[in-house]
C-alpha cells in the first residue's frame, strides 16, 4: 500500500510538470522577455509552502544571472517592501491566486507602477488579473491524498521556475565563466576556475634561452621545484620543454650531456593551454598525457605560466 501510494504522488506530480510544458506560449515567452528586460531585479513574493518554492526559484535566478530576491509578503507589510526599487519586476505565486497575503501586496505593488508576473492555477483570479502577464500552472489535484498538503502544485511551480530561470539564462546568453563568477566557493566553482587564477608565472617560472647551457636549464629545473623547464627564444616564445624524465633518458645516452645547449636537448612544440581554458580542462589534459605540468602560452605561443598537478590537489579539484 505505502509504495503504490509514494508511485502514485510521483506519478500526480510528474503529470502536473508535464500539463506545464504543455501550457507553455506566448505569455511565457513574454515573462521572459520581461524578466530579461529588468533594469533592476527580480522581486519573488509567496506564502507558505509556496514562499518555499520562492526562495529557491530566486536563488537559481540570481545564480544564473538574472538579480533576484525573496520577499516575504506578510513581512513586506512592515518594512520590507524597502527591497522594491525603481526598475523592479515582482514574481508572484499562489496557487489559489487569491492568497491574501499575496494579493494585499500586489495590490501595493500595482500602484507602486512594479509589473507582475503572477504564477497561479486560476487564469480568472484576482493574482491574474493584477499580472501583467499570467502563467497557469493549472494543477487543480494535488499529490496528497488528502488534496490538502501543497505538492503538485509546488512541485509544478519549481520546475516552471527552472524554466524562467535557464530560458533567461539563455536569453542573457550566461556562460560558464559567469557561472564561475557565481559560485567561487564549492565543487563547482573550483571546476570552473580558470587556468590563470592558478599558473606560476614571473620569477617562478622555470625558463632557459635557447642557447643556455644544459647546466643552467638543469638549475632552472631544479631550483623552481617542478622537474620541468620551458626553453624560449628571444621574445619569449615557447620552442620547447626539458623535464627531469628527458634528462635522465638523455644521460643515459650522452656522456657529454652538460656541453650542449637547451635548444639541442629539448623536445619541441610541447602540449600547452589557454590561459582562459577552464581548470577542469588542464585536469583533463593531466590525465590523457599523463604529466604534471603544463605550460601557458597566448596565441603567439609566447610564454605566460605554468601550472601543475599539485596545484589541482591545492584547491581539491580531485
Amino acid at each position: 500500500m505505502t509504495i503504490e501510494l509514494a508511485k502514485k504522488v510521483l506519478k500526480t506530480e510528474a503529470d502536473a510538470i508535464l500539463k506545464v510544458m504543455d501550457r507553455l506560449n506566448a505569455d511565457f515567452l513574454k515573462a521572459v522577455e520581461m524578466l530579461a528586460q529588468c533594469k533592476g531585479k527580480v522581486v519573488v513574493t509567496g506564502m507558505g509552502k509556496s514562499g518555499i518554492i520562492c526562495r529557491k526559484i530566486a536563488a537559481t535566478m540570481a545564480s544564473t544571472g538574472t538579480p533576484a530576491v525573496f520577499m516575504h509578503p506578510a513581512e513586506a507589510k512592515h518594512g520590507d517592501l524597502g527591497i522594491v526599487a525603481e526598475g523592479d519586476i515582482a514574481l508572484a505565486v499562489s496557487n489559489s491566486g487569491e492568497t491574501e497575503e499575496i494579493l494585499e501586496l500586489v495590490e501595493v505593488l500595482h500602484r507602486m507602477g512594479v509589473l507582475i508576473v503572477g504564477v497561479s492555477s486560476n487564469p480568472a483570479s484576482t493574482l491574474a488579473r493584477y499580472s501583467a502577464v499570467h502563467l497557469d500552472v493549472g494543477v487543480s489535484k494535488e499529490a496528497c491524498p488528502l488534496n490538502l498538503a501543497p505538492t503538485a502544485s509546488t512541485t509544478a511551480t519549481l520546475a516552471l521556475g527552472d524554466a524562467l530561470s535557464m530560458a533567461l539564462l539563455v536569453r542573457k546568453g550566461f556562460r560558464e565563466e559567469d557561472f564561475a563568477l557565481r559560485h567561487p566557493g564549492g565543487a563547482l566553482g573550483k571546476k570552473l576556475m580558470k587556468v590563470e587564477e592558478l599558473m606560476h608565472t614571473g620569477d617562478a617560472l622555470p625558463r632557459v634561452l635557447l642557447d643556455a647551457s644544459m647546466k643552467d636549464a638543469i638549475y632552472a629545473m631544479s631550483s623552481k621545484g617542478f622537474g620541468i623547464t620551458a626553453v624560449v627564444d628571444g621574445r619569449g616564445a615557447l620552442k620547447g620543454v626539458i623535464s627531469d624524465g628527458d634528462l635522465r633518458r638523455l644521460l643515459q645516452k650522452d656522456e657529454h650531456l652538460l656541453q650542449k645547449s637547451a635548444a639541442d636537448c629539448m623536445k619541441p612544440d610541447p602540449r600547452t593551454i589557454a590561459a582562459d581554458a577552464l581548470a577542469s580542462d588542464a585536469l583533463r589534459i593531466f590525465e590523457e598525457k599523463h604529466i604534471t605540468s603544463l605550460f601557458i602560452t597566448d596565441a603567439a605561443k609566447k610564454l605566460l605560466g605554468l601550472i601543475h598537478l599539485h596545484d589541482l590537489w591545492r584547491i581539491k579539484l580531485f
